[in-house]
Protein backbone atom coordinates (compact mmCIF):
# COMPACT_ATOMS: atom_id res chain seq x y z
CA UNK A 1 0.00 0.00 0.00
CA UNK A 2 1.85 3.13 -0.88
CA UNK A 3 1.60 6.06 0.83
CA UNK A 4 2.59 9.89 -0.06
CA UNK A 5 3.17 12.74 2.10
CA UNK A 6 1.96 16.23 1.71
CA UNK A 7 3.40 19.36 3.57
CA UNK A 8 1.13 21.68 3.86
CA UNK A 9 2.31 25.54 5.63
CA UNK A 10 0.53 26.35 8.25
CA UNK A 11 0.32 29.90 10.67
CA UNK A 12 1.29 27.89 13.91
CA UNK A 13 4.87 28.21 15.67
CA UNK A 14 5.06 24.49 15.11
CA UNK A 15 5.34 24.81 11.78
CA UNK A 16 4.21 22.60 8.32
CA UNK A 17 2.34 20.02 9.15
CA UNK A 18 2.14 16.89 7.04
CA UNK A 19 -1.40 15.44 5.83
CA UNK A 20 -1.26 11.71 3.83
CA UNK A 21 -2.98 10.15 1.30
CA UNK A 22 -3.18 6.49 0.40
CA UNK A 23 -5.44 5.03 -2.71
CA UNK A 24 -6.95 1.67 -2.66
CA UNK A 25 -9.59 0.19 -5.03
CA UNK A 26 -9.81 3.34 -6.83
CA UNK A 27 -10.57 5.28 -3.62
CA UNK A 28 -8.52 8.27 -1.77
CA UNK A 29 -8.26 8.05 1.75
CA UNK A 30 -6.72 11.61 3.38
CA UNK A 31 -5.11 11.27 6.65
CA UNK A 32 -5.11 14.85 8.51
CA UNK A 33 -6.57 17.79 6.44
CA UNK A 34 -3.88 20.40 7.25
CA UNK A 35 -5.19 23.78 9.11
CA UNK A 36 -8.21 26.14 8.17
CA UNK A 37 -6.30 28.29 5.47
CA UNK A 38 -7.04 29.82 1.96
CA UNK A 39 -3.79 28.76 1.06
CA UNK A 40 -4.49 24.65 2.78
CA UNK A 41 -7.41 24.52 0.51
CA UNK A 42 -5.51 25.66 -2.39
CA UNK A 43 -3.21 23.12 -2.04
CA UNK A 44 -5.62 19.84 -1.42
CA UNK A 45 -7.39 20.91 -4.54
CA UNK A 46 -4.21 20.96 -6.38
CA UNK A 47 -2.99 17.77 -4.99
CA UNK A 48 -5.67 15.74 -4.40
CA UNK A 49 -8.64 14.28 -6.88
CA UNK A 50 -11.68 15.19 -4.85
CA UNK A 51 -13.71 12.80 -7.13
CA UNK A 52 -11.36 9.69 -5.35
CA UNK A 53 -11.68 11.32 -2.18
CA UNK A 54 -13.93 8.91 -0.14
CA UNK A 55 -12.22 8.62 3.37
CA UNK A 56 -10.92 11.29 5.75
CA UNK A 57 -9.52 9.91 8.78
CA UNK A 58 -8.32 12.19 11.73
CA UNK A 59 -5.49 11.36 13.78
CA UNK A 60 -6.40 13.81 16.65
CA UNK A 61 -8.84 17.28 16.50
CA UNK A 62 -6.41 19.79 16.91
CA UNK A 63 -6.40 22.58 14.39
CA UNK A 64 -3.34 21.99 12.37
CA UNK A 65 -4.86 18.17 12.28
CA UNK A 66 -8.92 18.36 11.14
CA UNK A 67 -9.19 22.22 10.21
CA UNK A 68 -10.96 21.59 6.83
CA UNK A 69 -12.49 18.46 7.86
CA UNK A 70 -15.95 20.36 7.73
CA UNK A 71 -14.94 21.75 4.39
CA UNK A 72 -13.93 18.31 3.25
CA UNK A 73 -17.80 17.20 4.18
CA UNK A 74 -18.94 20.06 2.11
CA UNK A 75 -16.70 19.87 -1.30
CA UNK A 76 -16.46 16.05 -2.09
CA UNK A 77 -18.17 13.10 -0.90
CA UNK A 78 -15.74 11.71 1.60
CA UNK A 79 -16.80 10.47 4.83
CA UNK A 80 -14.95 11.99 7.95
CA UNK A 81 -13.65 9.56 10.36
CA UNK A 82 -12.57 11.18 13.75
CA UNK A 83 -11.36 9.29 17.44
CA UNK A 84 -13.90 8.40 19.76
CA UNK A 85 -12.95 10.69 22.34
CA UNK A 86 -12.60 13.53 19.72
CA UNK A 87 -16.30 12.89 19.36
CA UNK A 88 -17.13 13.32 23.15
CA UNK A 89 -15.53 16.49 22.59
CA UNK A 90 -17.38 17.68 19.82
CA UNK A 91 -20.39 16.28 21.30
CA UNK A 92 -19.89 18.00 24.22
CA UNK A 93 -17.77 21.17 23.26
CA UNK A 94 -19.50 23.57 25.73
CA UNK A 95 -19.55 21.62 28.73
CA UNK A 96 -15.95 20.45 28.13
CA UNK A 97 -14.80 23.51 28.11
CA UNK A 98 -16.44 24.77 31.37
CA UNK A 99 -15.08 21.90 32.82
CA UNK A 100 -11.55 22.91 31.57
CA UNK A 101 -12.64 26.61 33.40
CA UNK A 102 -13.02 24.88 36.19
CA UNK A 103 -10.24 22.89 36.77
CA UNK A 104 -8.02 25.47 35.95
CA UNK A 105 -9.75 27.31 38.53
CA UNK A 106 -8.86 24.92 41.17
CA UNK A 107 -5.48 25.24 40.20
CA UNK A 108 -5.26 28.82 41.06
CA UNK A 109 -6.39 30.65 37.71
CA UNK A 110 -8.53 33.64 38.59
CA UNK A 111 -11.86 34.85 36.71
CA UNK A 112 -10.03 37.60 34.73
CA UNK A 113 -7.47 34.69 32.64
CA UNK A 114 -10.25 32.71 32.89
CA UNK A 115 -12.06 35.22 30.69
CA UNK A 116 -9.13 35.64 28.35
CA UNK A 117 -8.54 32.31 27.85
CA UNK A 118 -12.25 31.99 27.02
CA UNK A 119 -12.41 34.60 24.63
CA UNK A 120 -9.58 32.80 22.83
CA UNK A 121 -10.67 29.80 22.58
CA UNK A 122 -14.35 30.96 21.25
CA UNK A 123 -12.92 33.48 18.39
CA UNK A 124 -12.71 30.75 16.06
CA UNK A 125 -8.87 30.71 15.89
CA UNK A 126 -8.47 27.08 17.79
CA UNK A 127 -11.70 25.47 17.13
CA UNK A 128 -12.61 25.79 13.57
CA UNK A 129 -15.70 24.38 12.47
CA UNK A 130 -16.44 20.70 13.23
CA UNK A 131 -18.02 17.95 10.52
CA UNK A 132 -21.63 17.60 10.99
CA UNK A 133 -21.26 14.75 10.44
CA UNK A 134 -19.02 12.05 11.41
CA UNK A 135 -18.15 8.55 11.59
CA UNK A 136 -16.08 6.82 15.00
CA UNK A 137 -12.51 5.11 13.58
CA UNK A 138 -12.62 2.87 16.45
CA UNK A 139 -16.17 1.58 15.42
CA UNK A 140 -16.85 2.51 11.87
CA UNK A 141 -13.57 2.00 10.22
CA UNK A 142 -14.21 -0.15 7.19
CA UNK A 143 -11.70 -3.34 7.42
CA UNK A 144 -11.73 -3.35 3.73
CA UNK A 145 -9.33 -0.24 3.71
CA UNK A 146 -6.66 -2.04 4.86
CA UNK A 147 -5.91 0.48 7.94
CA UNK A 148 -5.86 -0.41 11.20
CA UNK A 149 -5.05 1.85 14.42
CA UNK A 150 -3.54 1.99 17.76
CA UNK A 151 -4.76 4.47 20.65
CA UNK A 152 -1.78 6.00 21.68
CA UNK A 153 -3.17 8.86 24.33
CA UNK A 154 -0.67 11.39 25.83
CA UNK A 155 -0.31 14.64 23.48
CA UNK A 156 -4.17 14.68 23.66
CA UNK A 157 -6.50 12.09 25.10
CA UNK A 158 -7.73 11.20 21.31
CA UNK A 159 -4.64 10.88 19.57
CA UNK A 160 -3.94 7.69 16.99
CA UNK A 161 -1.69 5.98 14.66
CA UNK A 162 -2.64 4.59 11.75
CA UNK A 163 -0.80 1.53 10.67
CA UNK A 164 -0.38 -0.92 7.52
CA UNK A 165 2.27 -3.63 7.22
CA UNK A 166 4.73 -1.03 6.22
CA UNK A 167 4.07 2.43 7.85
CA UNK A 168 2.56 4.27 10.41
CA UNK A 169 1.21 7.78 10.55
CA UNK A 170 2.09 9.05 14.04
CA UNK A 171 0.28 12.57 13.91
CA UNK A 172 1.91 13.97 16.39
CA UNK A 173 2.59 11.22 18.80
CA UNK A 174 6.30 10.73 17.46
CA UNK A 175 7.90 13.33 16.42
CA UNK A 176 12.07 14.38 16.04
CA UNK A 177 13.11 17.31 17.66
CA UNK A 178 9.96 18.65 18.54
CA UNK A 179 8.64 19.05 22.69
CA UNK A 180 5.01 18.40 22.23
CA UNK A 181 2.94 19.96 25.12
CA UNK A 182 0.44 17.63 26.55
CA UNK A 183 -3.08 19.64 26.43
CA UNK A 184 -4.92 19.96 29.55
CA UNK A 185 -8.59 18.60 29.31
CA UNK A 186 -11.43 17.24 30.95
CA UNK A 187 -12.49 13.31 30.74
CA UNK A 188 -16.08 13.77 29.08
CA UNK A 189 -16.34 10.03 30.15
CA UNK A 190 -15.76 10.95 33.71
CA UNK A 191 -16.14 14.09 34.35
CA UNK A 192 -12.71 14.57 35.85
CA UNK A 193 -9.13 15.70 34.85
CA UNK A 194 -7.54 13.71 31.83
CA UNK A 195 -4.38 11.96 33.31
CA UNK A 196 -1.95 13.09 30.42
CA UNK A 197 0.62 11.50 31.98
CA UNK A 198 -0.56 8.15 32.75
CA UNK A 199 -1.62 8.21 29.11
CA UNK A 200 1.31 8.65 27.58
CA UNK A 201 3.66 5.93 29.99
CA UNK A 202 0.96 3.42 28.17
CA UNK A 203 1.36 4.70 25.07
CA UNK A 204 5.07 4.45 25.36
CA UNK A 205 4.70 0.70 25.62
CA UNK A 206 2.23 0.62 22.67
CA UNK A 207 5.16 2.62 20.76
CA UNK A 208 7.18 0.08 21.38
CA UNK A 209 5.75 -2.57 18.63
CA UNK A 210 5.83 -0.19 15.81
CA UNK A 211 9.86 0.28 15.69
CA UNK A 212 9.59 -1.63 12.68
CA UNK A 213 7.39 0.31 10.39
CA UNK A 214 8.09 3.37 8.76
CA UNK A 215 7.36 6.18 10.79
CA UNK A 216 4.88 9.21 9.05
CA UNK A 217 5.15 11.63 11.55
CA UNK A 218 2.69 15.08 11.59
CA UNK A 219 5.73 17.48 11.56
CA UNK A 220 9.07 17.67 10.52
CA UNK A 221 10.01 15.45 7.47
CA UNK A 222 11.12 12.48 8.81
CA UNK A 223 11.31 10.54 12.10
CA UNK A 224 14.73 8.76 12.92
CA UNK A 225 13.57 6.11 14.89
CA UNK A 226 10.79 5.47 17.43
CA UNK A 227 13.49 4.68 20.12
CA UNK A 228 15.41 8.27 19.20
CA UNK A 229 12.59 9.95 19.19
CA UNK A 230 11.09 8.80 22.68
CA UNK A 231 14.37 9.27 24.24
CA UNK A 232 14.46 12.84 23.02
CA UNK A 233 10.83 13.49 24.44
CA UNK A 234 11.64 11.66 28.12
CA UNK A 235 15.20 13.54 27.88
CA UNK A 236 13.64 16.92 27.18
CA UNK A 237 10.79 16.58 29.94
CA UNK A 238 13.19 15.17 32.28
CA UNK A 239 15.23 18.06 31.78
CA UNK A 240 12.72 20.56 32.36
CA UNK A 241 11.25 18.48 35.32
CA UNK A 242 14.26 19.38 37.39
CA UNK A 243 13.66 23.02 37.15
CA UNK A 244 10.19 22.20 38.45
CA UNK A 245 11.71 20.30 41.69
CA UNK A 246 11.58 23.74 43.75
CA UNK A 247 7.62 23.67 43.41
CA UNK A 248 7.02 20.25 43.77
CA UNK A 249 4.81 20.94 46.30
CA UNK A 250 3.04 24.39 45.40
CA UNK A 251 -0.26 23.17 43.81
CA UNK A 252 -1.60 26.61 42.60
CA UNK A 253 -0.06 26.12 38.87
CA UNK A 254 -1.05 29.83 38.38
CA UNK A 255 1.54 31.10 41.14
CA UNK A 256 4.58 28.66 39.50
CA UNK A 257 4.23 30.11 35.94
CA UNK A 258 4.15 33.58 37.48
CA UNK A 259 6.95 32.74 39.72
CA UNK A 260 9.12 31.00 36.55
CA UNK A 261 7.63 33.55 33.95
CA UNK A 262 6.72 36.51 34.90
CA UNK A 263 5.69 39.17 32.47
CA UNK A 264 7.52 37.18 29.61
CA UNK A 265 4.59 34.96 29.23
CA UNK A 266 1.23 36.88 28.72
CA UNK A 267 -0.94 35.34 26.00
CA UNK A 268 -3.72 33.37 27.30
CA UNK A 269 -2.95 30.29 24.89
CA UNK A 270 0.63 30.15 25.60
CA UNK A 271 -0.19 30.07 29.49
CA UNK A 272 -2.73 27.22 28.87
CA UNK A 273 0.33 25.36 26.94
CA UNK A 274 2.96 26.02 29.94
CA UNK A 275 0.18 25.37 32.76
CA UNK A 276 -0.99 22.14 31.07
CA UNK A 277 3.33 21.15 30.60
CA UNK A 278 3.67 21.76 34.47
CA UNK A 279 0.78 19.93 34.99
CA UNK A 280 1.62 16.74 33.42
CA UNK A 281 5.14 16.98 34.67
CA UNK A 282 3.79 17.31 38.77
CA UNK A 283 2.00 14.29 37.78
CA UNK A 284 5.63 12.78 36.96
CA UNK A 285 7.02 13.40 39.88
CA UNK A 286 4.23 12.05 41.74
CA UNK A 287 4.22 9.12 40.36
CA UNK A 288 7.89 8.94 38.80
CA UNK A 289 7.93 4.97 38.72
CA UNK A 290 4.80 4.91 36.22
CA UNK A 291 7.37 5.93 33.63
CA UNK A 292 10.17 4.24 34.71
CA UNK A 293 8.26 0.77 34.28
CA UNK A 294 7.37 1.64 30.64
CA UNK A 295 10.99 2.52 29.69
CA UNK A 296 11.82 -0.79 31.24
CA UNK A 297 9.07 -2.36 29.60
CA UNK A 298 10.65 -1.22 25.84
CA UNK A 299 14.01 -1.66 27.10
CA UNK A 300 15.26 2.45 27.38
CA UNK A 301 15.36 3.06 30.60
CA UNK A 302 19.20 2.46 31.08
CA UNK A 303 19.36 5.51 28.52
CA UNK A 304 18.41 7.78 30.54
CA UNK A 305 18.67 6.08 34.03
CA UNK A 306 20.75 8.78 35.47
CA UNK A 307 18.95 11.76 34.57
CA UNK A 308 16.12 9.44 35.91
CA UNK A 309 17.75 8.80 39.16
CA UNK A 310 19.09 12.62 39.38
CA UNK A 311 15.18 14.13 39.17
CA UNK A 312 13.25 11.90 41.20
CA UNK A 313 15.64 10.35 43.63
CA UNK A 314 14.56 6.82 42.66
Amino acid sequence: MTIRQHTIDTPYMVGPVHSYTVETAGELILIDTGPPTRSAKEYLRRNLDFSKLRHVLITHCHIDHYGLAHWLEEETEATIYVPYRDALKIRGHETRLEGMYQGLRELGFDNVYLEQLSRTLNSGLLFPPFPKKFRIIEDDLPRSLGIDHLDCPGHSQSDLVFLSEDWAVTGDVLLRGIFQSPLFDVDLETGERFRNYNAYCETLVKLGDIRKRRIMPGHRERVDGVEETILFYIGKMLERVRQLIPYADDNNIARIIDRLFGENLIEPFHIFIKASEIIFMKDLLEEPDRLRNALTTIGLFDAVADLFKAVTSR
